[in-house]
């Protein structure tokens, strides 16, 4: 396609521009060429602080979203196959290519396609979901070069998309442009080259875009006009905005007063001073002491589905991460509130696949006393090895807090998400997560960085000190960068000697935050039996999906 937009003299267009083209041009050749209704003068024309040509900020939504990823690349990849193939092998690629979406793995926060991308209504949020996992499931079925393009254009929007813009920025938006603009340039992708200037004129983007005000139609008008009759609708939108706001109020007044803590009855009894024990010491309920089987506690509840931020299209969001307030830390993880159970180890080894499970607490903490101690010793015997006595207590979850205010994030730009390991989840099949861990503070990215997946979460005691744990399977990464087309890391189980799982049992503060991953599909056909609970055990390889969120793209380069 030919670059016709950028090819001879052209400019910005202004209002003195426009007038010159309504004097000298007829009213059919200013529609035909230039879009202009010459006999319609706006009422702001004259207007001093009100130049249309000067007011039009960058829209990331519609601009970049919708229209140059979903209407244009996502358009352009389905009418390639089809140009290239006969209609029964497109509709087998295409099908493959649905079916490699639906296989993402669970994740905080991410919308889910059970059926593929065939939907006929799309939503913003549905195009941000997409793009999220769209690169590795059409690699292999398209030339390169279209991947990389789609990998250009979605390095443009995740840089765009950051809170701040520095030179350095604007620098990488410019190179990832050039690479995008390789042998076309259409309209809404012709709006990218201004993208520079903008945002020297207008600030970030991200403060910028429409989804902010269309996130509150959808509140203030949308969803009231569901909850009324349809008839003389609008006093009843009126009135359910009203009450909306008066229940928001008497939250605040509430938990303002201590009121939404405990129970009915230990506020009254605090109240009486008949309560001697702090109020949070009832909020969460016991955690049981019995030799009883693992999975009987070990398992999610179901919380319900999440609604997308536009409220519309497939709202299969799981509703694990939001925006939380808070002071500005780069990132801490805690255990769940509420335990499962408490076990000794040695009783729950088998259930969870893991008979070692005893002697990996021992060498953790043989390691955690070394540290402690500043120990040199090297002995590693099974001797040296502490004893464990006490039993441990299980958690399903731990919640992860992260600065990351290119996201939807709280006061001070933070975020959390939870981290499951349960062998049930929403009454089907277990949920183990992925994570960072931090293996090197002195490397950059994903050189200090290892993946590893969750398969307990648990907490012990020893010598006065309450150790939060996990139990991890750990992946190693293939190469030593990331992969030249995707620009992603690729990574796979590092097994030991005997063809065994590399696990070990870590400290939680080694955690950064959740991980996700995204096989490596390559050219081969995915089964259609597979399901997405069973995506992390059925691949050799998988690519580190930094485009899950704006904070996975900023620390997994």
């Amino acid at each position: 396609m030919l670059n016709g937009l950028d090819e001879g003299t052209y400019g910005r267009r202004s209002r003195n521009h426009t007038e010159v083209l309504v004097e000298e041009f007829e009213l059919g050749v200013l529609w035909d060429e230039y879009g202009l209704v010459g006999d319609i003068v706006p009422f702001t024309n004259y207007f001093p602080r009100a130049d249309i040509h000067e007011l039009l900020s960058p829209d990331i939504l519609h601009q970049l979203i919708k229209g140059a990823f979903k209407d244009h690349l996502v358009s352009w990849v389905h009418d390639y196959i089809e140009a290239q193939y006969t209609e029964a092998n497109t509709n087998k690629i295409l099908d493959d290519i649905d079916r490699r979406i639906a296989l993402a793995p669970a994740f905080a926060g991410l919308r889910r396609f059970p059926e593929g991308r065939g939907f006929k209504q799309w939503t913003g949020d549905d195009s941000k979901a997409l793009m999220k996992v769209y690169i590795p499931a059409i690699e292999g079925h398209v030339p390169k070069e279209m991947v990389q393009a789609l990998r250009a254009l979605l390095d443009f929007i995740y840089i765009a998309r950051r809170n701040i813009i520095s030179s350095n920025s604007l620098d990488a938006m410019d190179d990832a442009l050039k690479r995008f603009h390789r042998g076309f340039n259409l309209p809404r992708q012709h709006s990218l080259i201004h993208y520079h200037k903008l945002i020297r004129a207008f600030g970030a983007p991200n403060g910028l875009c429409s989804s902010i005000t269309e996130s509150k139609h959808i509140k203030a008008v949308k969803e009231p006009w569901r909850r009324s009759s349809r008839f003389k609708a609008l006093s009843q939108m009126l009135l359910t905005n009203q009450r909306l706001d008066k229940l928001a109020a008497s939250h605040v007044d509430f938990v303002d007063r201590g009121m939404l803590r405990g129970t009915c009855l230990s506020y009254i009894l605090n109240k009486l001073g008949i309560l001697n024990t702090p109020l949070e010491a009832h909020i969460e309920r016991d955690v049981p002491d019995q030799d009883e089987p693992f999975g009987r506690y070990h398992h999610a509840t179901n919380d319900g589905e999440g609604s997308a931020d536009e409220g519309e299209g497939n709202t299969n969001a799981e509703p694990d991460a939001d925006a939380v307030d808070g002071p500005t830390v780069l990132a801490h993880v805690d255990l769940a509130k509420t335990a499962a159970r408490r076990i000794y180890p040695e009783l729950i080894a088998d259930q969870i696949g893991q008979p070692n499970f005893t002697t990996l607490i021992q060498h953790f903490l043989r390691d955690q006393c070394r540290a402690d101690s500043d120990s040199s010793s090297s002995d590693s015997s099974r001797s040296a090895l502490p004893e464990i006595y006490e039993k441990i207590t299980l958690y399903t979850s731990a919640m992860a807090t992260f600065f990351a205010p290119s996201d939807l994030s709280g006061i001070g730009g933070m975020r959390y998400e939870r981290i499951r390991a349960v062998d049930t989840w929403r009454n089907g099949p277990g949920r183990y997560d992925c994570v960072f861990v931090s293996t090197d503070s002195s490397a950059d990215g994903m050189r200090g960085l290892d993946i590893a997946r969750v398969r307990l979460f648990f907490s012990l005691k020893h010598d006065g000190i309450t150790y939060p744990c996990a139990l991890v399977q750990w992946f190693k990464r293939v190469a030593d960068s990331p992969d030249e087309i995707t620009g992603m890391w690729v990574v796979e189980p590092e097994l030991l000697e005997d063809g065994a799982r590399c696990v070990s049992v870590i400290h939680l503060d080694s955690i950064f935050r959740a991980a996700h991953l995204i096989p490596v599909f390559g050219g081969d056909f995915v089964p259609t039996n597979l399901t997405y609970s069973q995506t992390l055990d059925a691949f050799c390889t998988y690519y580190v999906n930094n485009f899950i969120d704006h904070h996975a793209y900023e620390i997994a380069f």
